[in-house]
């Protein structure tokens, strides 16, 4: 008899100011990296766009971070072998612009980070330029992407990522999964496209629920006074529905929240307590 347990709570983690919170976040990256590689000897790692590549510079002089384990994704897109090391960054949610492009979210992590790691560039995956005009062949090439990497012969009904980093904007919306929208009932594509974004540029894809819920790890970062009001109905009030507060790790993966003081002003939900 098949035993279904609900998810678990989420844990906030709330730190005094954004410089305690980058150094909070590369501790957290870095221990669950280090149980991945101890479990099965590679780690996989989504990331989304925006604000957020700015809260990881604390990994940019890390001791412990080993680069070359790392499997990449961003918002858009994912990637490692399920029984082999691989070195590739993915997207988990992107917009449809060129790669050189100031919307572009592989420009934004690339400038922030990765380029001032030790990951060769070759092993950074990015949307094919080729298909800018085609939202259908663009996601579809990136979920065939994710089919190689994490399926073996569609052993797995969804990937299964050790941590996925995301955001929230102002609306509630994470990834490119924005509020009232139909792909927030998403249920079988990985990897799904958006033409209608309430926020520019109006052409994405991104990573689905059933992806983002089926990893070990979720963490959201947020920071700073504007993020208080969403913060606040995020976690103190779920029911409304946010997309934010969609994201449920089924069991036993685990959500976190990690903000500092001014983001989280508002915010009734208990604490995680420190570790001593």
């Amino acid at each position: 008899m098949t035993v279904h347990h609900p998810p678990n709570p989420p844990l906030l983690n709330v730190f005094e100011d954004s410089s305690d919170l980058v150094d909070g976040v590369a501790a957290f990256v870095v221990k669950a990296q280090k149980e991945a590689l101890d479990r099965k000897g590679r780690f996989t790692i989504a990331l989304s766009g925006g604000s957020l590549p700015k809260t990881l510079s604390g990994l940019i002089n890390h001791q412990g971070v080993k680069w070359d384990k790392w499997s990449v994704l961003s918002t858009l897109a994912a990637a490692c072998s399920a029984y082999l090391v691989s070195r590739h960054v993915f997207y988990v949610d992107e917009r449809v612009v060129p790669l050189d492009d100031s919307d572009s979210n592989h420009k934004s992590c690339d400038d922030v980070l990765f380029s001032k790691v030790p990951i060769p560039h070759d092993q950074i995956r990015t949307i094919n330029p080729e298909f800018l005009d085609d939202l259908d062949e663009l996601s579809d090439d990136y979920e065939k992407q994710l089919i190689r990497e994490f399926a073996q012969k569609d052993s797995a009904r969804f990937p299964v990522f050790d941590l996925i980093l995301l955001g929230i904007g102002p609306d509630g919306h994470t990834g490119s999964l924005f509020p009232n929208h139909e792909l927030l009932q998403e249920a079988d594509r990985w990897v799904a496209w958006i033409e209608d974004s309430p926020k520019p540029p109006l052409k994405r894809i991104t990573l689905t629920y059933p992806v983002i819920n089926h990893a070990v790890r979720v963490a959201f970062v947020a920071t700073g006074e504007g993020k208080q009001d969403i913060l606040q109905v995020a976690l103190d009030q779920p029911e409304l529905g946010l997309p934010a507060s969609r994201v449920k790790p089924l069991y036993p993966g685990q959500l976190y929240w990690f903000v500092d003081e001014a983001a989280a002003l508002k915010v009734a939900y208990p604490r995680t307590p420190p570790k001593l």
